[in-house]
């Protein structure tokens, strides 16, 4: 028996989230399924990172322990995998680790980004939020530099959050220019709250156009009030990046 890291990425559009739900299909049932049906065999995968109804990824991760004696290289596996699997979802890599490893414990940190775009364009609708209205720049990065030596992101989990304490250390905070016309915030840190990333960019962009000052979103932070922060912008905007390992 060995354990197993499984690196994918996936379209959240039509899945209710990445780990397995009861009554909504997720990314991880999909997954499993596949599993199933090539080995002929039950799996049980443990993520590293939830990501909600409709949110992208381009790097996650599964562990898995499995006898693996296989016939062919898992580059093959991987590609019988793949046709098996829905077409948002693939397959990109299975690494042999430790067997006391974790990929969701031992995650020394992950990198989020939200995309925004200002000007019409249908070909971005389902990847991300079209924000039609004039943002402050500056604005927009000092907020982020606030995330950046926050401590306690209580204001930006969603009620009812099963956690032990809302602490995170944030490691990168900025807005950045997007060609597709538009902005995207990039973020990365060593955890993450339920809703924390919409929150922090639904709170920022009412910094951006004016609607709270740097001072209140501050006090927002500081605060820890949910009921405070702005957890409107759609999941579409959201992708996971990169979860990162020694």
């Amino acid at each position: 028996m060995a354990r197993y890291f499984l690196e994918l990425a996936y379209k959240g559009s039509g899945y209710a989230g990445f780990q397995v739900q009861q009554n909504a299909n997720s990314i991880q049932a999909e997954v499993e399924k596949a599993l199933q049906v090539y080995f002929r065999d039950s799996f049980v995968l443990t993520g590293s990172s939830r990501t909600d109804a409709g949110v992208h990824a381009r790097q996650n991760y599964f562990h898995f322990d499995y006898a693996f004696q296989p016939e062919k290289a898992w580059d093959e596996v991987l590609y019988n995998l793949n046709a098996i699997l829905p077409a948002e979802i693939v397959l990109k890599k299975v690494t042999v680790v430790a067997d006391d490893a974790h990929c969701r414990f031992d995650a020394l940190s992950r990198t989020y980004e939200y995309s925004i775009y200002t000007r019409k364009d249908p070909f971005l609708i389902d990847r991300s939020y079209y924000y039609p209205y004039h943002l402050d720049i500056d604005l927009l990065q000092q907020a982020a530099i606030q995330v950046l030596n926050a401590g306690n992101f209580k204001s930006f989990a969603k009620r009812n959050s099963q956690v032990m304490h809302y602490r995170c250390q944030i490691f990168e905070s900025e807005w950045l220019c997007n060609s597709e016309s538009g902005y995207i915030y990039r973020v990365r840190g060593n955890r993450f709250l339920r809703g924390m990333v919409r929150g922090l960019v639904g709170t920022m962009l009412r910094v951006g156009t004016g609607k709270i000052s740097l001072d209140a979103f501050a006090a927002i932070i500081a605060e820890g009030d949910p009921t405070k922060a702005d957890f409107s912008v759609p999941p579409q905007g959201l992708m996971l990046m990169e979860v990162r390992y020694r």
